[in-house]
């Protein structure tokens, strides 16, 4: 048991490394350390308030004007509710002394339990002495004196807070997390906590000391989130860990330093700056390095002594409808941020930007640049100037139905091709030059009720496009210059026929769906280049849309319909199923989707939207009892009489354990590029450590094989500990040979502090 407890506590103080930035976050202070409104809680009196006093005896001394209450004492005050062995009052002093066994209920539900309270001034001013609180949520919260000095400032000496009470279970373990402190000062007038000699005990070991801190008032919190301490590994930076320490400067400025040591290229200098404001805030974050083996990164740019980043943003809501604000990122190299893993992404955008958004307006506009982190392709990354669009929603009176416009307008600046291949087929994302594609579309729709409860909704509208493009590329398939005006007048009908039927606590749906949508225009790349509507996979979740184009450069043409049927079940028990099935014709005019896109969006090959008709899709999902959960999504090409595409997932969970199945098929397709079946099957399983000394360990293990290869894609691992209020652990991945990332092995340890009321802290 000896050595067990050792092995804990080794790994807990290493996790604990983030108790300095946990201690010094001001979220901690108002969402952890103490209850909302503790230092509020004493109220201040007056000439109307009277106290509502209960005794077995009351007697008055007239020479010295002193009142005295004994016996089972009760008092209501102000929402309060006290009780004590007796009650002295002072009327020539104005002191209130309750004495023995005093138990004190605040109108929150909050409950003080101490051996004495001095008071004066009504509850103005008050001294408790061996203060005991507890929450409703079970927080408890010892002081060995409390003082509320004239509404001006709090003192706690000896104070210990406890989010899970006396962090004790059932079967006598030590659970949980604790901090003490020597003392603890809040003064109103500077809105700040100060704590002194502070510590952090997890499972009852010491982990963290700090001798001073100043944190914002809880009343006034920051919002910013907590800045835990940070491991990392790489190649060329060996080991990091970034143990942050933030000051508050004062109730609307903090400061965060952001240390990081790395193993092999030494001390890397970091901190941050935000100044939050009444309607917004403003940051600005920076990181230097002088490399010790700049070398160890090769013929990359990251080859320099000294390297670093600068990162600003704002953001600010004059009003509740408006909001603008700006970020920007600088670096020596694009190298630097993703080489020492400071950001996940793998590209940042600098911007200006306003937005507007109330109950049935929304409009945008920004100019941004796209950084290609990780790279030196900086060209063929797009300036947007500007990037504008607006969404309006007007619901007519009277049931006359819904108006809609939308606009959008994109001024663009490319320097390079922006080019790849698969397998010999050539990927176009975007050509060099300059572009500009506005865009104005206008509809109104209306759904209508029939006989035997028809549902009809016709929609009509009108899409007006106007384009520019000035080429600069170097690639034969990039068109010449030119401009371009279009209109495309838009007419659709949808009919849904919902059939219902009910059993007992079962109910069941089906729905006939069938739509009819005509896009009267033979211009299917309207922005003349393909910039915003390169993603597209034909599912059951696009089936019956007017306009499957994710963006505004491609649009839909001819007249299409699409057919399918809608299946839900509500079995009962939480238990539920549902299912949408059903295919799309072109019946008569342009099909865009015959139309061909360096960017390979849309291509007939890979959905059968470019023929008559399309593939079949359906997609069906459910749950039962609240434990097993399933889902399917197919393509199927009813030609061919084959599978395109497939997705399966189902999962289980319950008393803790675990388990997830995926699986995920795509059928070859040369004319995109893939020349071979891909088959991938993945499975998670996660159960609790059967053994009684180790009730809130668990453990974690998955698998992802490629079956097309017969290799394996992925395995992981790992082992987690979780009372509640603590929880810990550390995972495991290694990827196989023929992952997107071979042969690559990483560590994830987590730690996390949990408290009532939501409290959170996460490393």
């Amino acid at each position: 048991m000896v050595l067990r407890r050792k092995s804990i506590a080794y790994f807990l103080r290493l996790a604990a490394a983030g108790a300095i930035a946990i201690l010094a976050s001001p979220a901690f202070a108002q969402s952890a350390l103490l209850p909302a409104g503790f230092f509020d809680n004493v109220p201040e009196s007056g000439p109307n308030r009277p106290a509502s006093i209960e005794a077995d005896t009351l007697s008055f001394d007239g020479n010295t004007g002193t009142i005295t209450a004994s016996g089972n004492v009760i008092v209501h005050y102000e929402g309060y509710d006290g009780a004590g062995d007796s009650l002295v009052f002072n009327q020539g002093t104005g002191m209130m002394t309750f004495i023995g066994n005093v138990r004190m209920r605040d109108p929150q539900g909050v409950v003080y339990t101490t051996d004495r309270i001095d008071m004066t001034g009504g509850f103005k001013k008050a001294i408790l002495d061996g203060l005991t609180l507890r929450t409703p949520a079970g927080t408890l919260v010892t002081a060995d004196s409390v003082d509320y000095g004239q509404a001006l400032q709090t003192i706690l000496l000896d104070t210990k807070y406890s989010p899970c009470g006396d962090c004790i279970d059932s079967k006598g373990r030590r659970i949980g997390w604790q901090v003490f402190s020597k003392k603890v000062t809040y003064v109103k007038a500077d809105k700040k906590i100060y704590l002194e000699q502070s510590r952090l005990e997890l499972l009852g070991i010491p982990m963290a000391w700090i001798p001073w801190l100043a944190l914002n008032d809880p009343t006034q919190p920051s919002k910013q989130a907590i800045r835990t301490p940070k491991f990392a590994y790489g190649e060329e930076f060996g080991f990091a860990l970034t143990v942050p320490y933030s000051i508050a400067l004062d109730a609307d400025t903090d400061l965060f330093f952001l240390p990081t040591i790395t193993s092999r290229q030494g001390l890397m200098a970091g901190a941050e700056w935000i100044h939050r404001f009444d309607n917004g805030e403003v940051s600005i974050k920076g990181e230097v390095i002088r490399q010790a083996n700049p070398g160890d990164f090769g013929t990359e740019p990251g080859n320099r002594e000294w390297r670093g980043a600068i990162q600003t943003s704002g953001r600010f809501t004059p009003t509740s409808e408006w909001t603008w604000g700006w970020n920007y990122t600088t670096f020596t190299d694009p190298y630097f941020l993703t080489d020492y893993a400071l950001v996940e992404s793998k590209n940042s955008v600098n911007e200006v930007y306003a937005t507007h958004l109330s109950e049935h307006q929304y409009g945008d506009v920004r100019v941004q640049q796209f950084n290609l982190l990780a790279s030196t392709s900086q060209d063929q990354q797009a300036l947007l100037l500007p990037n504008a669009r607006y969404e309006g929603v007007l619901n007519l009176d009277n049931g006359l139905g819904q108006v809609a416009l939308s606009s959008r307008l994109i001024g663009l600046q490319r320097n390079a091709d922006d080019t790849d291949s698969a397998n010999g087929v050539p990927y176009v994302y975007g050509y060099a030059g300059r572009k500009v594609h506005g865009v104005v579309q206008g509809s109104w729709q209306k759904q209508v009720v029939g006989p035997g409860g028809l549902l009809f909704t016709p929609y009509v509208g009108l899409r007006g496009d106007a384009a520019m493009f000035d080429s600069a590329s170097a690639d034969p398939t990039a068109p010449p210059d030119q401009t371009l005006f279009s209109i495309t007048p838009i007419a659709a009908l949808d009919v849904r026929w919902p059939l219902m039927a009910t059993a007992g606590a079962t109910s069941h749906i089906v729905e006939p769906i069938g739509q009819l949508v005509f896009r009267g225009s033979n211009t299917t790349l309207a922005g003349i280049t393909n910039d915003d509507a390169q993603s597209f996979v034909f599912d059951d979740s696009n089936l019956f849309s007017f306009n499957r184009f994710s963006g505004y450069d491609r649009q839909e043409t001819g007249l299409r319909a699409n057919v399918g049927v809608r299946y839900q079940a509500n079995l009962g028990d939480d238990s539920w199923v549902e299912l949408l099935a059903g295919q799309s014709f072109h019946l008569a005019g342009t099909n865009a989707f015959a139309t061909a896109d360096a960017s390979q969006v849309g291509n007939a090959a890979s959905s059968g939207l470019g023929s008559d008709a399309s593939y079949m899709v359906a997609g069906v999902r459910g749950s039962l009892w609240n434990i097993y959960r399933a889902g399917a999504k197919v393509q199927f090409d009813p030609g061919a009489g084959q599978l395109t595409r497939a997705a399966a997932a189902a999962g289980f969970s319950n008393y803790g354990y675990t388990a997830d199945l995926e699986y995920v098929y795509l059928r070859a397709n040369p004319a995109l590029g893939v020349d071979d079946d891909q088959h991938e099957i993945g499975a998670v399983v996660g159960a609790p450590v059967p053994l009684p000394w180790l009730d809130y360990w668990r453990v974690r293990a998955g698998l992802y094989w490629d079956l097309a290869t017969n290799q394996w894609l992925e395995m992981q691992g790992g082992l987690y500990y979780d009372d509640g209020y603590l929880s810990y652990g550390a995972n495991v991945t290694r990827t196989g040979p023929t992952a997107s990332t071979a042969n690559d092995t990483r560590f994830l340890f987590s730690f996390r502090l949990r408290g009532p009321d939501g409290a959170d802290f996460a490393l």
